[in-house]
């Protein structure tokens, strides 16, 4: 199972992070680009993952899902600074393949966002309708977001691309500090990870072994049964194809047992959401 990509199709317009001229990301991306990539990693199922700020992109994503068998669930979106967003929420969770929602907190000027009072609506409902919450931030989100997960032990939690650690520009003391985070998370916490995104984080010239300290950190505070794998795609394809990443991704648990490298590519992922 593929925990996390993304479709999307930039005439939409509600792509604001995405830049105008970019040769990989400012284009469509659908269902039948990513079907052989699928197909010749042996991946059946998939999360679909939202990547704009609007409800919109939700209700486009989850007609895709529809009419994609792959697609077992998708990741949305609400404003947290609607209430009255409770409603299409409840919508949205009558969907069969809506999961949870994804706030895009990397891109909130407020680090400490997630923490104002005036949100708890949208976490008690996450909690309350049995949703996911995906946390997509920085390591400098970290502080915030243990907060947040303590602050509703209730909430299904992963933290998506193990937090985007600085892997392109890393020194002894931002890896220190970001591995003391994520640990915190790990053992103070019931919230899962997703391998995912690591590729990115990257120098263009990237070698397995520049990954390889981040999987492993993750892996031994999370234990294999709170990891679940992700392509990140198309993103990935900043650095490499859905191919390289997936065999590196398998090199990078290939000290796991049979047992544990399905709970990575399979069984975390469909206990955390709850897929059959």
């Amino acid at each position: 199972m593929d925990a996390h990509h993304h479709f999307w199709q930039p005439a939409r317009g509600d792509y604001g992070w995405m830049p105008a001229d970019d040769d990989v990301l400012s284009r469509p991306y659908l269902p039948a680009d990513l079907a052989p990539a699928l197909e010749a990693a042996g991946v059946s199922r998939t999360v679909l993952v939202q990547a704009a700020p609007t409800t919109a992109e939700t209700e486009y994503l989850l007609g895709l899902a529809d009419a994609t068998d792959h697609v077992a669930g998708v990741v949305g979106w609400i404003d947290f600074e609607r209430p009255e967003e409770i409603e299409t929420l409840r919508r949205l969770a009558a969907h069969p393949k809506f999961l949870g929602v994804r706030p895009m907190i990397q891109d909130i000027a407020d680090d400490g966002w997630m923490l104002r009072p005036e949100l708890d609506w949208a976490f008690r409902a996450i909690c309350d309708l049995d949703l996911t919450f995906d946390a997509l931030g920085y390591p400098r989100h970290i502080e915030y977001f243990s907060s947040l997960f303590e602050r509703y032990p209730a909430m299904r939690v992963v933290l998506d691309h193990c937090l985007k650690p600085r892997i392109d520009d890393e020194s002894p003391e931002s890896f220190d500090e970001w591995a003391r985070g994520i640990a915190r998370i790990a053992n103070g916490t019931g919230a899962c990870c997703k391998l995912s995104g690591l590729v990115s984080e990257a120098r263009p010239e990237w070698r397995r072994e520049d990954i390889a300290y981040y999987s492993s950190h993750v892996l031994e505070v999370f234990g294999p049964e709170r990891v679940m794998w992700g392509s990140d795609w198309p993103v990935c394809r900043l650095r490499c194809d859905y191919a390289d990443w997936h065999r590196t991704a398998l090199s990078l648990v290939s000290h796991l047992t049979e047992a544990e490298r399905a709970r990575v590519f399979s069984g975390s992922a469909r206990e955390f959401y709850r897929l059959p």
